[in-house]
């Protein structure tokens, strides 16, 4: 694995459980750990179960004993790394989004398509899929519950830079990033979305907005967190900090058209006060309505209009049956599972996908779709909210 903060961590609990839980085709061994500071990646691969650490990702490529590499990186590495490893015949599981431009995801998706033929897997980390509340709502969809799919409503909120005074970390540099709200947490909820409702965006007008142009710059991060040398200030003498522009956006706002017809909206911020991590979606069809909210990631609601308007109204489903999606492994019904859990998930269908010779989803063409849209949001916006269409990812990946 390249990377180790927060996703690396995540990656690395599901790697550590995925066995323990499911009764797979393979076992995954976790031999490896990749990062620049040889400090931190040694203490990582302590703390987090790993057998060994370097320092040069090319480490990960080169030896014969590896058989997978798992992307955990920023943006601006994934292409390079991946690339690498899928030409040198290693399953690739990537984080998302893909990559921070099209031009990377065209090549990565083509590459993956290369690799396929020879019978090297890849797949990108979209783990909002793998929750079990999701996978139901998209059997729902699939089943025809909810008839003729009308709207969708699209909101992923968060605050943790509504201070001013947050430091500019990389997510807030374009050339590490790629964007901000949008790609980070929008890409989220572009790819949930089409999952569940089986629908790609095939059009969109958009407004995005940076509300603080400059921040002071970082001593250290992790994760979500960062702090600035001294007390408030770069040279720890009481003096303004040094700073610099923030340039992705902090909140991107469209609407959308996907392509059995239906309207959707979509919000993506890290300005919304009081909201850590809130992701919502709503789908109204023509014969019911279904809502996930990741704050209550365990739960559906779920409104049938061919019942008897007398018995009509909207009904918690508690998604933890031994019947449900992913739910047969883990614990008795009503006992309630977590954020973790999705990623577990995530690797007992790659495990699976790689031992047993399937391609596992969402590929790197789905990925490249969710890429694509995020440039027609960007350039929408750019362009004043003009309506842009989306361009077709298989069209892409074929030229």
């Amino acid at each position: 694995m390249v990377g180790y903060a927060f996703m690396g961590a995540a990656h690395s609990q599901a790697w550590r459980t995925v066995n323990r839980v499911y009764d797979l085709p393979a076992r995954a061994r976790m031999a490896l750990i990749c990062g620049r500071d040889t400090g931190k990646v040694a203490d990582a691969a302590d703390r987090l179960g790993w057998e060994a650490y370097t320092t040069d990702w090319r480490d990960l490529i080169s030896r014969d004993d590896i058989d997978v590499v798992d992307v955990c990186t920023p943006g601006d590495s994934h292409a390079e790394i991946a690339l690498a490893a899928l030409a040198a015949g290693k399953h690739v599981l990537c984080e998302k989004p893909l990559a921070n431009t099209v031009a990377e995801a065209r090549a990565m998706a083509a590459a993956a398509a290369t690799a396929q033929a020879a019978g090297v897997r890849s797949m990108c980390g979209f783990n909002y899929r793998r929750v079990p509340a999701v996978t139901m709502m998209r059997q729902l969809v699939a089943e025809g519950r909810l008839g003729v799919i009308r709207h969708v409503r699209a909101t992923y909120l968060q605050d943790w830079i509504v201070d001013p005074q947050f430091p500019l970390v990389w997510r807030l540099q374009r050339d590490r990033a790629g964007s901000g709200a949008l790609g980070d947490i929008g890409a989220h909820i572009i790819d949930l979305t089409q999952f569940v409702t089986g629908q790609l965006i095939t059009g969109v007008s958009a407004v995005t907005e940076t509300f603080v142009k400059e921040r002071p710059l970082p001593a250290g991060s992790s994760g979500l967190a960062a702090t600035v040398d001294g007390a408030g200030s770069a040279d720890g003498n009481g003096s303004a900090p040094a700073t610099g522009p923030v340039t992705v956006d902090d909140a991107a706002v469209f609407v959308a058209r996907l392509g059995g017809g239906a309207l959707a909206t979509y919000e993506a911020t890290r300005f919304a006060t009081g909201r850590k991590n809130a992701l919502r979606v709503e789908i109204n069809g023509s014969l019911g309505s279904v809502v996930f909210d990741l704050e209550r990631l365990n739960e559906l609601e779920f409104y049938d209009a061919t019942r008897p308007t007398t018995e009509q109204g909207f009904t918690r489903i508690l998604v933890t049956e031994g019947d449900h999606p992913y739910m047969s492994a883990w614990w008795p019904p009503g006992h309630i599972i977590g954020y973790e859990h999705s990623f577990t998930h995530q690797m007992r269908d790659f495990i699976e996908a790689v031992a047993t010779g399937a391609d596992p989803a969402p590929s790197f063409a789905d990925a490249l779709q969710v890429q694509l849209v995020l440039e027609a949001v960007t350039r929408s916006a750019d362009l004043g909210s003009s309506w842009t269409e989306v361009e077709p990812a298989l069209a892409t990946v074929a030229a």
